[in-house]
């Protein structure tokens, strides 16, 4: 099965045409996804009818999905998926995480094997608004002034899902409670600012603002500084691709080399997605210049 790579963003982004993922995919056909995927940071695909189990298999085939760790938002019997969305149970309760991701991030970056891959399917889409924007960090390390990039040679940064809790919520939704087990998951964690990707060769700046909160070895006044200059340069107008949600769109990304945020929309429609996530291994340092 041959399929078509439409080019979307000036640098990276890219849809891929004519593959049905509601059917398996064989050996060869998924590795050429697979390559075009890691190549554009971020592949569309349109138009699928793609039930949970389906989209869960197609994502196992790069890797083991994560659990994420708010449970009380995972698809019943499809622990895998993750929802999205600013529906309600007939109780009150929400149905899914609505105040996800509305501020610059890399998934799961706090974690010791952050997530290589994310896989988002569009159930239910606002008419406007809701749309995602990603940052490519390769171009943003291969564009870092040379200032900047001696500075964070050979560094590592520490991330918390926590640590910027109360600063990430957003004025549409405040940010879920967390009980004590799963309090007990997160931990601080240290990775390079500076990442290899382990399937592309390729080199990409890792730290986010929604989880990266300070440099290792470095006094709070200047991590702070320099962090903020890092997030400034990575999300200029240049490094930015803005997807617009079409229905049963699954997009997917990779965590290794773009940092994504949603955002807003009125709430009185609908936005419910189908989140699966795939775990990769601990970020390899980049070698220093």
């Amino acid at each position: 099965m041959a399929f078509e790579l439409n080019r979307l963003g000036d640098r990276f982004a890219a849809e891929i045409v004519g593959v049905d993922l509601s059917q398996p995919l064989s050996d060869e056909e998924f590795g050429a996804v697979r390559e075009a995927w890691f190549e554009a940071g971020v592949v569309v695909f349109r138009d699928q009818r793609l039930a949970p189990a389906r989209q869960v298999a197609f994502s196992r085939r790069f890797g083991e999905p994560i659990v994420h760790v708010m449970s009380q938002f995972l698809l019943p019997g499809h622990p895998e998926i993750l929802l999205i969305s600013n529906k309600k149970h007939p109780d009150g309760k929400p149905m899914g995480f609505e105040d996800a991701g509305r501020y610059w991030h890399s998934d799961i970056s706090y974690d010791e094997r952050p997530a290589m891959g994310s896989h988002l399917y569009a159930v239910e889409i606002p008419p406007a608004g809701g749309d995602t924007l990603f940052a490519d960090m390769r171009h943003a390390l291969a564009t870092l002034p040379g200032d900047l990039r001696r500075r964070i040679d050979g560094r590592r940064a520490r991330h918390s899902y926590t640590r910027n809790w109360r600063r990430n919520e957003t004025v549409e939704g405040g940010r879920p409670a967390l009980g004590a087990g799963q309090r007990d998951r997160l931990r601080e964690v240290s990775h390079p600012m500076v990442r290899r990707n382990e399937d592309t060769g390729e080199e990409a700046l890792f730290v986010n603002p929604g989880f990266t909160f300070a440099v290792e070895d470095m006094g709070e006044v200047e991590s702070d500084a320099l962090l903020a200059a890092l997030f400034e340069h990575s999300t200029r107008e240049e490094s930015i691709y803005t997807h617009e949600w079409r229905p049963r769109d699954l997009l997917c990304w990779d965590n290794r080399t773009v940092m994504h945020r949603a955002t807003t929309y009125d709430p009185a429609h609908a936005r419910h997605m189908h989140r699966t996530t795939i775990a990769g291994g601990r970020p390899v340092q980049a070698a220093r210049r």
